[in-house]
């Protein structure tokens, strides 16, 4: 049986993009039946979002840092590309599209929901020549967009969906507005069909209330893309940070990880998304106590392949 460092070695030595695609495309494969059996409304949300290693530090003292695309109906982490050096996300999307699109076979009808830093023109204009759409929020470092949202009507527009919720100690109200852009030329973004207000109080058990509004844009109109499902793609966000991240932080203790040789840490960072989507797609919500079943796992992946020894 080889040795750590020898396996250590081996693993430094992959291509992490094709490992990822690899195993991605197996996850996929243990959950095909289910798919089948999707309700007609049903549509795919990939959820866009990058983590830092934080040990992993380069020689320079870099941290390496990836894009993940997640299926949040499923929990399988579909791509993860490694940023440059010296760049950021943006320049990473088209190629974790590229990911994503291998896995799948087509992108299109697939809604992909991202977080401010990708409301990009060349974002929703390399989304849309692959058939796929768009949700992504607006802040105010990009101010013409940001005003054009935030001057529309919104007192004359009646609230499409409201949700409530009592959880770690406050309750909270979310109340989400919808219009379709009838205005000429629509607004500063390209694609944009809807424009989404989503306004977020919250009451503490001290009595303390506080609000918050975003504002976001979506490239399906309101006849695929009513209120109630705008509510549940824009929490689906942080299914890749609750479902993913913070599982690889506080099970698997991934920033305190400082292995930095070759892909090692992508590749590493690829089989622990492995590990968590084989337990969500097994129906396990408590990954810590999952990953205690290690011959699980095993097992299924030798299985497959009756020759390997």
């Amino acid at each position: 049986m080889p040795v750590g460092t020898t396996v250590w070695r081996l693993l430094t030595r992959l291509d992490a993009a094709l490992l990822a695609t690899v195993l991605a495309g197996w996850l996929r494969s243990r959950t095909r039946l289910a798919a089948a059996r999707r309700p007609p409304r049903y549509r795919t949300v990939i959820a866009v979002d990058g983590k830092t290693l934080r040990a992993a530090r380069q020689p320079d003292g870099s941290q390496i840092h990836l894009l993940s695309a997640l299926d949040t109906s499923t929990g399988i982490v579909l791509a993860q590309v490694t940023i440059a050096a010296k760049s950021n996300e943006i320049p990473a999307f088209a190629p974790l599209l590229d990911a994503v699109e291998t896995v799948l076979g087509s992108l299109n009808d697939i809604l992909f929901v991202a977080d401010a830093l990708h409301t990009q023109t060349s974002h929703a204009n390399e989304i849309a020549a692959r058939g796929a759409h768009l949700l992504v929020q607006v802040k105010r470092n990009q101010p013409t967009l940001y005003g054009q949202l935030k001057t529309l009507p919104w007192p004359q527009i009646p609230a499409g969906d409201r949700t409530r919720d009592r959880g770690h100690g406050r309750r909270e109200t979310r109340t989400v507005k919808a219009v379709t852009l009838h205005t000429p030329g629509g607004i500063a973004f390209p694609h944009a069909q809807q424009a989404v207000r989503v306004t977020r109080t919250r009451t503490t058990t001290s009595g303390k209330t506080s609000r918050e509004t975003a504002y976001l844009t979506v490239s399906l109109p309101a006849i695929h893309a009513q209120p109630t499902d705008l509510q549940d793609w824009i929490r689906r966000h942080w299914h890749i940070e609750n479902m993913v991240h913070h599982v690889r932080d506080v099970t698997f203790r991934e920033d305190l990880h400082q292995a930095r040789t070759g892909t090692g840490p992508a590749v590493i960072a690829t089989l622990r998304n492995t590990a968590i989507g084989y337990h969500r797609t097994n129906g396990d919500t408590n990954i810590a106590r999952a990953t205690r079943r290690p011959l699980d796992l095993i097992t299924d992946v030798t299985s497959s392949y009756p020759t390997t020894q």
